[in-house]
């Protein structure tokens, strides 16, 4: 009997801190993505507030999505943190939330302008696609040596082209687009001439990279001399599918690959996951552009915060643009080949 009245006293006790808790739901667009694995862990591990960050998956897909959307807010919540799957179907979102004057942070994939401007209380937290895409094209430029008139050693062929391939995200995926785009354009314009190979989309996804870098090989056997990826989860597949096909060979055994002594392609990719990180360390990345997922984190509590409390957003320690826009830069980390 002594049992089940603790039993029931401890029920009673977690029900009521629970609707003590402020709940917050955060919806991810796929909990399979391995950058968002991080950064979703990141949030949470950056939660100070008094607040109970409830996570969901919308498995990549719009549909799900706004079922989760609709029964959270069913729930009256006191604001929606929304990862969209679709950054075009943002729209109804907003205006759901707007009758019901629930706020929304958006995360990671930027809304339309005109889909942000309906409504005073929609935010979004993010980095700018086309600086991804000038650091990753800077990391391009200074590995070939920095003149396009004269490239270096990784000019295998020694025509003065940079033979690449683009492992691409999801079609029509904004970030994706821009980073596709953007790479090509900023090299063009410092005077790098490209033979773009192919532009492969592979979804984001390491599985589906590796499958189209096997291909890709098969291809253009002996004339890749670069592989620029839109995020890190495809430059790792692209690195297994090239370890496989023996483009990558650690001949003392070690563990790494030695830039002056063993075959290698450079990857580049972005994001800077920790798989990414240690593939750098040991020598079959070549680099990444960081998106600072760390302080995106606190960027987003810091909101959260201030909107749960009713205070001025300007009073963040970050730039605010247009009372909607914080973001945040890339930075970009190497390994450096011996010239």
């Amino acid at each position: 009997m002594k049992k089940l009245f603790f039993s029931l006293l401890l029920v009673a006790f977690l029900i009521s801190c629970k609707a003590s808790t402020t709940l917050v739901p955060l919806i991810i667009y796929d909990y399979s993505d391995l950058y968002m694995q991080d950064f979703m862990n990141l949030i949470l591990e950056n939660n100070t507030n008094d607040i109970l960050l409830e996570t969901y998956d919308s498995k990549n897909s719009q549909i799900i999505q706004n079922e989760i959307i609709n029964d959270t807010l069913s729930e009256n919540p006191p604001l929606l943190i929304v990862n969209p799957v679709d950054r075009l179907g943002v729209y109804p979102i907003i205006e759901k939330a707007k009758n019901l004057d629930i706020p929304i942070i958006f995360i990671n994939r930027e809304p339309l302008k005109k889909d942000l401007d309906l409504w005073d209380k929609v935010y979004y937290v993010g980095a700018k696609a086309e600086q991804s895409a000038q650091l990753q094209a800077q990391i391009v430029m200074d590995l070939f040596g920095g003149d396009p008139t004269n490239l270096n050693q990784f000019d295998s062929n020694n025509d003065n082209k940079i033979q690449l391939v683009i492992l691409k995200g999801q079609p029509g995926h904004q970030d994706a687009e821009i980073r596709t785009d953007h790479v090509i354009s900023v090299l063009e314009d410092a005077g790098f001439t490209l033979d773009v190979l192919s532009i492969t989309e592979a979804y984001f996804f390491k599985d589906i990279a590796k499958e189209k870098m096997t291909e890709l090989i098969d291809e253009f056997p002996n004339k890749i001399e670069i592989v620029i990826s839109n995020n890190d989860a495809m430059a790792l597949g692209a690195i297994e599918a090239m370890v496989e096909k023996e483009l990558f060979i650690d001949v003392n055994g070690n563990g790494k690959i030695e830039h002056d002594t063993e075959p290698w392609i450079p990857v580049i990719g972005i994001d800077g996951i920790p798989p990414a990180v240690t593939k750098i360390e040991e020598g079959y990345l070549y680099g990444t552009v960081l998106n600072d997922s760390e302080t995106m984190a606190k960027a987003i509590n810091d909101l959260v915060s201030i909107l749960l409390e009713d205070g001025d957003i300007n009073s963040l320690p970050y730039h605010v643009e247009d009372d909607t826009y914080i973001w945040i830069d890339y930075q970009t980390f190497t390994s450096t080949p011996t010239n």
